[in-house]
């Protein structure tokens, strides 16, 4: 069997959590995603770091943005804030994070807002993740804030979402490595009218955001990327506690959707399908292209990149190792939907198609077989 994406444990994120965890005294990270600027992290991250001051703990803002709010003003209140440290850049006055004074104050839980952030040159670390990074290594757990444009993987699909290139990016690991995330939600018609209201910019800016970025569909698109992200961690959870407890597997893991694709002439017609039908289910998609000799090369590129559009995961393989390979990801991705091109009706491939849904029949156990018509249809 061929398949080109391993569906075992990724050994680095193994390896990162076993050293996180046997770190002694190492701080905790809990970060708060959005899906967009104004649906209310830093509020939330303020609201927690009061929460744990008013409970006792010794907290401090190490670092927090306002952007002018004052709600967010009002919030941070008489927390302690440790001071910036001033750079100077092409002649600009930059205000960071003093990472050293942080440090040298040691509380228990430094408030940090904006993990993504790009550090002015003269800075220790050229980004703020990086900062936080040595906050836990000294014991210090921290509260953070992003947006899931800002993570690596999602950055291309952002762009081509709201057509606004994403400069600061943040490596995925460090938010796979947190300890917990919390997701701010937010309805895109109710951050639309923060926006309308003036709560989180200017009147000019916000009628401009309003009419690029902030567009409903954008919001929307943004904010089903910030709940895949999430459920995609608390399966990964789930998973490394039932196997580190050596608990066999006795309720369901999210379900997904294979779409089969035995002739590159059907992708787009199957995969949008199962896409479709996933989204319905909340499951996620994975696409298998079934390589066959003498199929244009063409169609089986853009059902790559139509799958990756609809963020599915691809896998490959040839004819002779299709049932093998099913099963294989039945088995170990959880998948309780197959989604495949019916057989035509006439010609000579009638004849042969049947012969690929009684394979897959016999290979998917409990999953359901859905057939779909195809161009040959």
């Amino acid at each position: 069997m061929s398949v080109s994406e391993d569906t075992r444990p990724d050994p680095d994120a193994l390896l990162r959590r076993i050293e996180r965890e046997s770190a002694p005294g190492r701080g905790r990270l809990r970060i708060y995603l959005g899906m967009a600027p104004g649906v209310g992290k830093t509020m939330a991250m303020l609201l927690e770091g009061r929460r744990l001051r008013d409970a006792g703990e010794d907290v401090v803002v190490a670092f927090v943005e306002t952007h002018g709010r004052a709600v967010t003003e009002e919030t941070l209140g008489d927390l302690e804030v440790i001071p910036r440290r001033s750079l100077e850049h092409r002649g600009v006055t930059v205000d960071e994070m003093d990472l050293a004074a942080v440090l040298a104050r040691r509380p228990k839980v430094a408030l940090v807002d904006e993990l993504a952030h790009t550090n002015a040159p003269g800075s220790v670390h050229e980004h703020r993740w990086e900062d936080v990074h040595d906050l836990l290594d000294a014991g210090i757990s921290v509260i953070s804030t992003v947006n899931v444009q800002h993570l690596e993987s999602l950055a291309d699909i952002v762009e081509s979402i709201t057509g606004a290139p994403v400069r600061e990016r943040l490596p995925d690991r460090v938010v796979d490595d947190a300890d917990e995330i919390d997701v701010v939600d937010l309805s895109p018609r109710a951050l639309r009218e923060r926006l309308e209201q003036g709560y989180v910019y200017p009147a000019q800016r916000a009628e401009q955001a309003l009419h690029s970025f902030f567009r409903e569909g954008n919001l929307t698109a943004l904010r089903e990327l910030v709940l895949r992200k999430v459920s995609t961690e608390v399966e990964r959870d789930l998973q490394a506690y039932m196997r580190d407890h050596a608990i066999e597997q006795s309720w369901p893991a999210a379900e997904r959707v294979l779409a089969v694709i035995d002739r590159g002439a059907d992708a787009g017609r199957v995969i949008r399908r199962a896409s479709r039908f996933g989204r319905a289910l909340q499951a996620e998609l994975l696409v298998l292209l079934v390589a066959r000799p003498g199929d244009p090369t063409d169609d089986y590129d853009a059902a790559r990149r139509l799958a990756s559009d609809l963020g599915g995961r691809t896998f490959e393989c040839s004819r002779p190792e299709m049932a093998e390979t099913v099963r294989n990801l039945v088995d170990t991705e959880n998948v309780a939907h197959v989604v495949v091109a019916r057989a035509p009706q006439s010609g000579w491939r009638s004849r042969l198609r049947p012969a690929l849904e009684r394979d897959l029949a016999t290979v998917i156990g409990d999953a359901d077989l859905h057939l779909v018509p195809g161009r040959s249809a």
